[in-house]
């Protein structure tokens, strides 16, 4: 899918990046990509060309957009074996979708429970749910910017769900006719 722009509203399918789950205890303190991986729940933070997802007490979602999947998850399992973790590669797991402008809370809000009001889900803020019954992992990546990852067989339904819902903030055009 490419670019789709609407009136106040870009929706865009994002290349594929490696993506790696990690499991390990949070008591190991550990640093990953430079980074301590984030202990608040649903919580997010940049690391290099990526992101450190908070999952769950014990797991985070490691993304790279330049890192090769197999080589990454390598890197990160050297890093968390020791501390009796395990990193397994999930990047074939997920596809991520880029939704932007100022009408994007309103459009995720049709399909999605949760409180999406900027001061309930700042930017850094993440969260496990569903839009439009496909479950999802939502990241706010800035006021107006989210990024949603979604499983491959779910995708496709839920682009179409999204430019469906999203004809709402289409402006009408009035064509003339000729005399």
């Amino acid at each position: 899918m490419a670019d789709t722009p609407m009136d106040g509203l870009i929706i865009q399918a994002e290349r594929e990046v490696a993506a790696v789950d990690l499991r390990v205890g949070p008591a190991a303190g550990l640093t990953v990509l430079g980074s301590a991986l984030p202990v608040r729940p649903n919580t997010w933070i940049r690391a290099g060309d990526g992101q450190i997802i908070w999952l769950g007490p014990d797991e985070w979602l490691v993304t790279s957009a330049s890192a090769r999947p197999h080589k990454f998850e390598e890197e990160l399992s050297r890093v968390v074996s020791p501390h009796d973790g395990a990193a397994v590669d999930v990047s074939a797991q997920r596809v991520s979708l880029r939704l932007r402008g100022e009408n994007v809370r309103e459009l995720l809000s049709f399909g999605c429970s949760i409180d999406l009001r900027l001061s309930a889900f700042p930017p850094g803020a993440c969260a496990q749910t569903t839009i439009a019954r496909a479950g999802v992992l939502i990241l706010v990546l800035g006021d107006d910017d989210y990024r949603v990852f979604v499983r491959p067989s779910f995708a496709g339904y839920l682009a179409d769900w999204l430019l469906d819902a999203a004809e709402e903030f289409r402006t009408p055009s009035i064509e003339e006719s000729a005399p």
